[in-house]
């Protein structure tokens, strides 16, 4: 496996098999957008395709947040999204704040590699996916 935070290469065909269970996916197009605006984003390769990915959103100064931990399903439990969330969170090393909203059956998962559950708040609109 090889990690890189260089995602200029990547195309929308590199990244098919994501969002699994997603009730309205992000398209192809939406998702390498998301990649190549991110702040900081970590990219798992394996033999050059695309195993897994991880992003941050920042101001560069002081907070960010991860949105997207995704690892295709056929590379889970391997370690791959616990090595993508330690390096991301060690691009964000030198900001006050890094957050992430998970789902509460993930939070031990999250817990594990160092952060602290938090209290929060958000709105989802669905239909601005896909």
């Amino acid at each position: 496996m090889t990690y890189t935070s260089d995602v200029s290469d990547l195309t929308e065909g590199d990244l098919a098999g994501f969002f699994a269970g997603w009730p309205q996916p992000p398209s192809a197009a939406q998702h390498l957008a998301v990649l190549r605006g991110s702040y900081r984003a970590v990219v798992a390769r394996d033999d050059g395709r695309v195993a897994g990915f991880v992003n941050m959103i920042s101001d560069g100064v002081l907070t960010a947040f991860v949105p997207w931990l995704e690892v295709l399903p056929e590379h889970q439990g391997r370690g791959i999204g616990a090595e993508l969330v330690r390096r991301i969170l060690a691009e964000g090393a030198h900001l006050y704040s890094i957050d992430l909203v998970c789902d509460e059956e993930l939070r031990p998962y999250y817990e594990r590699l160092g952060m602290t559950a938090l209290t929060g708040m958000g709105v989802r609109n669905r239909a601005a996916c896909g």
